[in-house]
């Protein structure tokens, strides 16, 4: 049996696909993964559903950057919710902060009964809260089924204590979802050390576009992006990952 979970961020209906057959337990659905993730359209989570049965948690932010929003904004994740909802999204991945650095218990309350029978994931929000263990609280106060966290350092491996103190803190309560560098030799780095049963990747590569002409000199977007290159989730390092899950 299968004891971890193995969550995929995807941005494309290809990206899910290769997930799903690298033995994913899940996807994290979202738009724009290279900046972070946004809410994806609901048609990509449509047109993925013909394809596959795989779990899929929605990522639900509206903009890039921090995640203080406006009263504008929190209508917006409001009403994505309930279509999501709605269209059979498996859960959703929230997180409102205030501007102290404090989780913004009332709008989460809002959102969580908005989800419904929806599973609940609380996103890296967790991450640059000012207070993680009293995050940890609220978080099992709010009925929050996950919280995804790289240990509030940019990357797992260097956040793996904090982790080990989340693991041992939430008691089996909340999944500890471990994000932020995952790849198959950092899950068999880090899974001994802080007990975490539960890993978020991207597995993606750079490939080249279709597009045989290119003009030169015009960018569509941030000068350090390449509109010829495409970042896709690749079947074999979502396989690797699963395989040293397997192993543990």
């Amino acid at each position: 049996m299968f004891n971890y979970t193995l969550e995929v961020c995807v941005d494309s209906v290809e990206s899910a696909l290769s997930a799903s057959r690298g033995g994913a337990s899940r996807l994290e659905l979202c738009s724009n993964l290279i900046l972070g993730g946004t809410t994806p359209s609901q048609w990509l989570l449509k047109e993925i559903r013909k394809y596959t049965g795989i779990k899929i948690n929605v990522l639900i932010r509206p903009r890039f950057g921090d995640f203080c929003y406006s009263e504008y904004e929190f209508n917006i994740i409001r009403e994505e919710i309930r279509m999501f909802n709605e269209l059979g999204a498996d859960g959703v991945v929230i997180g409102i902060l205030r501007p102290d650095g404090t989780l913004n218990m009332e709008q989460m309350e809002i959102l969580i009964g908005l989800s419904g029978n929806m599973e609940v994931t609380l996103h890296r929000a967790f991450d640059v809260c000012i207070n993680p263990y009293e995050a940890l609280e609220q978080a099992k106060e709010l009925g929050i089924r996950s919280i995804l966290t790289s240990g509030q350092k940019n990357t797992c491996t260097a956040g793996s204590s904090l982790i080990k103190e989340m693991v041992e803190l939430s008691r089996g309560v909340i999944e500890i979802l471990v994000g932020g560098g995952v790849d198959a030799s950092v899950i068999r780095q880090i899974a001994p050390v802080t007990g975490a049963k539960a890993y978020h990747m991207s597995g993606k590569v750079s490939v080249d576009s279709a597009m045989k002409f290119r003009k030169e000199g015009i960018g569509m977007g941030l000068p350090a992006f390449d509109e010829y290159k495409i970042l896709k989730t690749d079947e074999v390092k979502i396989r690797e990952a699963r395989k040293v899950l397997e192993s543990l």
